[in-house]
C-alpha cells in the first residue's frame, strides 16, 4: 500500500492549507468511523453499570451520557467528512472499496450510524425528549440499514470479482457482517412505536438481517481460520483486525434475545419458548467468543514480544469488538442471574476502558503529529 506523504514546495515551504486539507480528504482512511462505534459502545456499556453496584448507578448513567455526547460529535464530524470524500473524491473512495484490506472498513460508515441508533435507544432519554429519541432512532435505523446492505453487497462483489490472494484474508472482512447483525438492535426499539401490522415486518427484517450477517460471519471466520493455520501470521499492523471477530460474536449473542423479547406480541403463547431458546443460543455463541478472546490476547502478546505494533487508525478495531462482547457478557449475566459472570463483565469493561483510552490518546497524538494522515 502506498504511503501518503505531505507534499512540499521546492522552496521547502509546506503545501498551502487548502491543498493539504484536500489531500487529506482524498486519502481519508475508511476506518475512521470505528472511533464513533467504539465510543458509542463504551457509552452503552458504561450506562449498564458493569458489576451491578447500586451505588455506582448514578455515576455510570452520568458518564455514559457524556460519552454518548462525545460519540454523537465524533460521528457527526466523520460522517460529514465521509460524505464529502465520496462526493469530491469518488475514484479514491471506490479504489479503497476494492482494496482487500481497506475495503471492508467502509462498513464502519453504516456501522457507526447503527451503533449510534442503539446507543440512542439505550440512553437517549437522558439527553433528549422521548419523542425525539424515537425519531432519531428511526432515522438512523433506516439510513444505517440501507447503507449496511449497500456496502455489504458492494464489498462482497468486489471480492468475488477481484483477485485477492489467500494471504489477504483479514479481520476487517468481519465488519460488513457485524454491521448487518447490528440492524435488528436498531429496529427492535421501534416495534412498540409502530402499528400492529408493521411490528411483524420489523421482526421479520430483524431475523433476516441476523441470518444474513451471521452466515457471512461464519464464512469469513472459516477463511480467516484457514489463513491463520495454513499461512504465517499477518504482519503486526494487522494485529488489531484479529479482534474484530469479537464484534459479530458479541452482537450475535445480543440480537436473538432482543428479538425474542421484542417479538413477544407476535409469538403469543410461544414467546416463553422463543426467549428460552434464544438465551441458550446466545450463551453458546458467547462461549465461542470467550475462546476467541483468549486466542487474540495470546496472539497480541506474541506480537508485542517480537516488536511494536505500529499505531494506525485500525487500532480502534480493539475497541468496538471488545465493547460488544462486554455488553453481551453483562446482559447474559443478568439474564442468568449469575453474579460471577457479571463480575467478569466488569473486568472486561475495565479492559474496554483501557483500550478506548489508549486508542483515543494515540489518535489525538497522531493527529497532532500528522502521522494519522499517512497510510
Amino acid at each position: 500500500m502506498s504511503e501518503h506523504v505531505d507534499i512540499e514546495r521546492p522552496s521547502g515551504s509546506v503545501e498551502p492549507s487548502p491543498a493539504l486539507a484536500a489531500s487529506r480528504l482524498r486519502d481519508l482512511h475508511p476506518g475512521w468511523l470505528a472511533a464513533a462505534m467504539g465510543t458509542a459502545i463504551l457509552a452503552v456499556a458504561t450506562d449498564a453499570n458493569p458489576g451491578g453496584v447500586a451505588g455506582l448507578a448514578p455515576a455510570a448513567h452520568a458518564v455514559g451520557a457524556v460519552l454518548a455526547v462525545a460519540a454523537y460529535a465524533i460521528g457527526a464530524m466523520l460522517l460529514i467528512a465521509y460524505a464529502a470524500r465520496w462526493v469530491r473524491h469518488t475514484p479514491a473512495a471506490l479504489a479503497d472499496l476494492r482494496h482487500p484490506v481497506l475495503g471492508g472498513l467502509h462498513a464502519t460508515l453504516p456501522g457507526a450510524i447503527l451503533v449510534l441508533a442503539v446507543m440512542t435507544a439505550a440512553l437517549g432519554e437522558r439527553l433528549m425528549p422521548a419523542g425525539t429519541v424515537t425519531a432519531v432512532v428511526a432515522v438512523l435505523a433506516v439510513v444505517g440499514t440501507t447503507l449496511a446492505l449497500v456496502f455489504g453487497v458492494a464489498f462482497g462483489y468486489s471480492l468475488f470479482t477481484g483477485d485477492a490472494p489467500a494471504g489477504a484474508v483479514n479481520g476487517g472482512w468481519f465488519i460488513p457482517p457485524v454491521v448487518t447483525v447490528i440492524v435488528p438492535m436498531a429496529l427492535t426499539p421501534l416495534m412498540t412505536h409502530v402499528s400492529p401490522g408493521a411490528a411483524p415486518l420489523l421482526l421479520f427484517i430483524g431475523y433476516a438481517c441476523l441470518g444474513l450477517g451471521f452466515m457471512l460471519f461464519l464464512l469469513v471466520l472459516g477463511m480467516l481460520h484457514d489463513r491463520l493455520v495454513l499461512h504465517p501470521l499477518p504482519p503486526a499492523q494487522l494485529a488489531p483486525s484479529l479482534w474484530i471477530a469479537l464484534g459479530p460474536i458479541g452482537v450475535s449473542a445480543l440480537v436473538p434475545m432482543n428479538l425474542a423479547r421484542a417479538g413477544q406480541m407476535v409469538f403469543g403463547d410461544n414467546a416463553g419458548a422463543v426467549i428460552t431458546v434464544s438465551q441458550i443460543f446466545a450463551t453458546a455463541i458467547w462461549g465461542f467468543g470467550l475462546w476467541w478472546l483468549a486466542i487474540v490476547v495470546a496472539l497480541l502478546v506474541r506480537y508485542l514480544r517480537t516488536g511494536p505494533v505500529p499505531f494506525h487508525i485500525g487500532w480502534w478495531g480493539f475497541v468496538f469488538p471488545l465493547g460488544a462482547f462486554t455488553v453481551a457478557t453483562i446482559t447474559l449475566a443478568r439474564v442468568w442471574q449469575l453474579p460471577a459472570v457479571d463480575g467478569f463483565g466488569a473486568l472486561l469493561y475495565l479492559g474496554l476502558v483501557a483500550a478506548w483510552v489508549v486508542a483515543a490518546t494515540r489518535t489525538v497524538a497522531s493527529i497532532r503529529s500528522g502521522q494519522v494522515w499517512r497510510r
